[in-house]
């Protein structure tokens, strides 16, 4: 959420003492923030856009069209049907606001110095778009439909990478498999026949090391948008530094890589080699914990010296013996991050509409702040957008989880 300062701002279009921004200048520097602003957009772009409600409150709606059932009745001679209706199904969802603003000394002066403002915007621009990026990613990472690697596995913790054995590193094996899912579910493919997915581009990395990716690229970049990678199986990859990453939180980040080592187990009892001070036992009570692919609860902790510290789990564990490495829950076996793949059709989220309302430059010169500000020192430059976004049909959305071979 934003500082209360900047959502309390209000810009003036008239001449008023310290603010000359005219209406059209007002709109010219709206439109430039959503310009620089725009692409970092890339989870904003392929959703279901919805205006900013004004006068109604905090809400808004997304619509839901829920598919016509097979016309299996054979027509009768000379007779009309009764027909049918469109099924439409809303979701509400709750908007926010979020902004932050720059302030600048009394050099600042928006007609002698207009090129510090445009460079200003720039700065603000990019903040705002991977801040209202990151709203929209969160949200949309949500999703239950989610397919483990090539979908041979059935949790997140099952997912390894970088074994002797093998790894669960993207494929396109594993696109086949999402973009047959959203076909079966009867997802409705974008204009050009295509699925979209968002891609980071450490999991990028790894799919261009596919040999069938490498042999089969149908990609018309044009006509996507920025970030475009290429195309296979009827699925658009568009790559963005902001696709959701899984990261686990380290156990106790003061134990060295922040993973704990048994020492000793009994019952439900782990004593642990690392020191541990009252605190660092406090804070590991609740948290996951896991080793081998299966994920314990840490009930309680005590602390110790190296030897004497305990761990007490919920559940007496099968797979932990002296010299088990125990790994925060919430990733990968063996700790490491998890990177999110969408794979999705048409209607699969909405997005509130950034433009026309829904991202606001601010821009006050300097002595507008009146009695905090007396000797027209400061000037400030700000946005503020209203945001948020919701996953209207969970069928229409796969998120595939995989390793990465960078990390």
């Amino acid at each position: 959420m934003a500082n209360e300062s900047v959502l309390n701002v209000q810009t003036s279009t008239t001449n008023a003492p310290g603010n000359s921004l005219s209406a059209e200048m007002k709109t010219f520097y709206d439109k430039q923030l959503v310009r620089f602003a725009a692409p970092k957009l890339v989870h904003e772009r392929f959703g279901q856009k919805r205006p900013i409600p004004k006068n109604s409150g905090k809400t808004i709606e997304f619509r839901r069209f829920s598919p016509l059932p097979k016309a299996l009745k054979p027509l009768e001679e000379g007779v009309t049907p009764t027909g049918n209706a469109l099924n439409v199904s809303t979701v509400t969802s709750t908007v926010e606001q979020y902004g932050d603003y720059i302030t600048t000394s009394d050099i600042f002066d928006l007609t002698a110095v207009d090129n510090i403002l445009a460079e200003t915007q720039v700065v603000l621009g990019d903040q705002a778009g991977r801040t209202l990026d990151t709203v929209i990613r969160e949200k949309i990472n949500a999703g239950t439909n989610v397919q483990y690697g090539n979908g041979a596995k059935t949790s997140r913790s099952d997912l390894i990478g970088g074994a002797a054995s093998g790894n669960d590193y993207i494929t396109v094996e594993a696109i086949k498999r999402a973009a047959a899912t959203l076909k079966r579910n009867n997802a409705t493919p974008f204009a050009d026949g295509s699925f979209v997915a968002i891609i980071h581009p450490d999991v990028a990395n790894d799919l261009a090391n596919d040999e069938e990716w490498k042999a089969m690229q149908e990609a018309d970049k044009t006509d996507w948008g920025d970030g475009v990678l290429g195309k296979i199986h009827g699925v658009v990859f568009v790559e963005s530094s902001e696709a959701k990453v899984f990261t686990a939180a380290p156990l106790e980040s003061e134990t060295g890589d922040g993973n704990l080592t048994a020492a000793k187990v009994s019952g439900k009892v782990i004593t642990i080699a690392e020191e541990l001070t009252s605190a660092q036992a406090a804070a590991l009570s609740g948290k996951k914990l896991q080793t081998g692919g299966v994920t314990y609860t840490i009930s309680s902790a005590a602390a110790g010296d190296r030897g004497a510290a305990t761990v007490t789990l919920s559940t007496a564990p099968a797979n932990i013996y002296e010299g088990t490495v125990l790994y925060p829950g919430g990733g990968a076996a063996g700790g490491r991050d998890i990177y999110s793949t969408l794979v999705f059709g048409q209607n699969a989220y909405g997005v509130t509409q950034v433009e026309n309302g829904g991202l606001e430059s601010i821009v006050k010169q300097k002595g507008s702040a009146g009695t905090s500000d007396p000797l027209n020192q400061r000037a400030t430059v700000g946005w503020k957008a209203t945001q948020t976004a919701e996953i209207l049909s969970n069928e229409f959305l796969v998120r595939i989880e995989t390793t990465c071979s960078y990390k």
